[in-house]
């Protein structure tokens, strides 16, 4: 199941709680969740901060997603642009070649849009191999009003132009088996007066707007979107309000109402015989031997949520796949008894062939933790050479290193070169330092005794 949000927060600060945006408590439990923003707070002192420490809605999604289990794979930011993508564990080893990359639409050929932009519009995305299926997810802000609809498609083709991933195979965002496109696009409703407007959305008729919304116009002319599809609009125009109430703009503007907020997707259409002949990877032949369902089962906004003048976007979708990769690349074996009394010792392997290198490392990590580098301690691996395919390569930890902390733990190798954790040990306990009576710490690793 994958869950994807999109939200233009409008420089506010996040709610004091998002597990309704999130959905948490659906059934079945979401497998992955993809989180778009725009205009997140970007004034050039918060950047920087951001840039150092994690911005405060990486902050609020991590302590809210970690304790159900899910861990930050990435997150890739542009100015107000953020994209932010979570996992469950069992899944995070079968995610590989992840790659982010950006693209500012102030730029050659767009220069028309420098005030409108005003640096913060673009696209973002993140693609990576998923159970060996080739997924990417493009978060964009296209330019704004009404009159500015070609520029919007002008922006969007652009962004797809300029962006380059580093893979034979998937050089680009339209290489890729599925591409989820989201975010503020933008598009407004047409040609309605605004009383019209508010009675067709007062009454529930929507559909009443549908032939007028820019984007399902441009579907209709431009070959491009043709591929993409979307769920129906069934739901309130997501801008705009005025802030903390679901009331649309009474401001002296009376900006109409409009589904801004998109989330659409495309699966890679089969090749034709020509591409056929031409092709010199087998990817495009498994894409067609095996083909990705994707079937959408909720598009709705969540209007509860007030900090900014556009409601959040929820889609979910069903991801039906054959799994081409099922073996991870490294084992990790833990024996005996871990406690910060004892040195300990653990095995690791490698399975497979894949760029491992001498910088990879193997962290510790307490059950519940956010992401890669919330490790308790770590170990490189073999240090002078890399290791063999099945080889058992032994390593160890000094109890000097080990938590003092008890609770349950995995083992995490961590692939410099794919940026990404690509295998878990089985979980494991590690036990409290016996300590002389009295003696114990009030505060051990950050948490009280």
């Amino acid at each position: 199941m994958l869950h994807v949000v999109t939200w233009n927060v409008g420089t506010a600060e996040p709610p004091a709680d998002v597990r309704s945006l999130l959905q948490l408590d659906s059934q079945p439990a979401t497998d992955l969740f993809v989180i778009g923003l725009q205009e997140v707070n970007a004034t050039p002192v918060r950047y920087i901060s951001d840039l150092i420490s994690e911005d405060s809605w990486n902050h609020l999604l991590m302590d809210t997603l970690a304790p159900m289990g899910y861990i930050k794979v990435t997150s890739v930011r542009m100015q107000g642009l953020l994209l932010i993508l979570f996992v469950k564990q069992v899944h995070l080893p079968f995610i590989r070649d992840i790659q982010s990359t950006y693209t500012r639409t102030v730029a050659a050929g767009l220069m028309h849009l420098c005030l409108l932009s005003q640096g913060n519009k673009g696209g973002v995305s993140v693609r990576f191999s998923f159970y060996g299926h080739m997924l990417c997810f493009l978060n964009c802000h296209l330019a704004a009003h009404m009159n500015y609809a070609l520029q919007r498609m002008d922006e969007f083709e652009y962004i797809l132009d300029r962006q380059d991933f580093d893979m034979y195979n998937t050089p680009q965002v339209l290489d890729h088996k599925v591409v989820f496109w989201f975010g503020d696009l933008n598009f407004r409703i047409a040609d309605h007066g605004m009383h019209f407007l508010r009675s067709s959305i007062n009454n529930g008729c929507f559909n009443l707007l549908w032939n007028r919304d820019q984007l399902t116009i441009m579907k209709k002319k431009e070959p491009i979107l043709q591929e993409f599809e979307e769920g129906p609009l069934c739901f309130k125009p997501t801008y705009k309000f005025d802030r903390f109430s679901e009331t649309y703009d009474t401001s002296g503007k009376k900006w109409k109402p409009a589904w801004t907020d998109r989330i659409l997707w495309r699966i890679k259409p089969k090749a034709t015989e020509t591409e056929d002949e031409n092709r010199s990877t087998s990817s495009s032949a498994d894409d067609d031997e095996y083909p990705i369902k994707v079937m959408q089962d909720m598009y709705t906004c969540d209007v509860s949520y007030g900090v900014s003048d556009h409601k959040p976007i929820i889609a979910t979708f069903n991801l039906e796949m054959r799994k081409n990769v099922e073996t991870p690349l490294v084992t990790l074996t833990v024996e005996g008894h871990w406690s910060a009394d004892e040195d300990a010792t653990f095995w690791y392997t490698i399975l497979e062939n894949f760029e491992s290198s001498t910088w990879d490392w193997i962290g510790l990590y307490k059950i519940g933790f956010k992401s890669a580098s919330d490790y308790s301690t770590f170990a490189w691996v073999k240090d002078d050479e890399v290791a063999a395919n099945s080889e058992v390569v032994t390593v160890q930890m000094s109890k000097n290193e080990l938590p003092l902390l008890a609770g349950d733990y995995v083992l995490g190798y961590y692939s410099t070169n794919m940026q990404t954790l690509v295998a878990f040990s089985p979980t494991f306990q590690v036990s409290l330092r016996k300590l002389t009576s009295g003696l114990l710490p009030e505060n051990i690793n950050g948490y009280e005794k």
